[in-house]
């Protein structure tokens, strides 16, 4: 038997650590890696409202925007294009194919702006 509210604490914590993770890695240069931590941090919020939602683990997925429907989330078009751009992020700075083309967009001033963005999110989220 899931025991829900541990479970959405767990998901809640682990964002928190995440999104923490992202601005310590900014700090330091680590802009690909900073935004790939946004990512996870969206993914772990969305996920705990998942398990709230239907009563059972979060599934084994990464699409900010299909977890989102998950939870019954009504989003504005607004945070569904940054849940697009975000989406990216999991895959772009994870597989070498695409970090060198991502490494170059991930600059300092765009990568503050997603942090910007993802904080934004996370507040949001935890409002639902």
């Amino acid at each position: 038997m899931l025991d829900v509210e541990k479970t959405q604490k767990f998901w809640n914590e682990k964002s928190s650590e995440d999104f923490e993770t992202a601005g310590i890695l900014f700090a330091s240069g680590r802009n690909t890696y900073a935004l790939f931590f946004c990512h996870l941090a969206i993914e772990k919020l969305l996920k705990a409202l998942v398990v709230r939602k239907t009563n059972a683990h979060a599934p084994y997925d990464h699409n900010l925007q299909r977890l989102a429907l998950d939870a019954g989330l009504q989003l504005s078009e607004a945070m569904q294009e940054s849940l697009a751009e975000i989406n990216t992020f999991n895959i772009k700075a994870r597989y070498d194919d695409f970090k060198s083309q991502f490494y170059k967009k991930a600059t300092a001033e765009y990568t503050k702006t997603y942090l910007r963005e993802t904080e934004d999110i996370l507040i949001w989220l935890k409002t639902q």
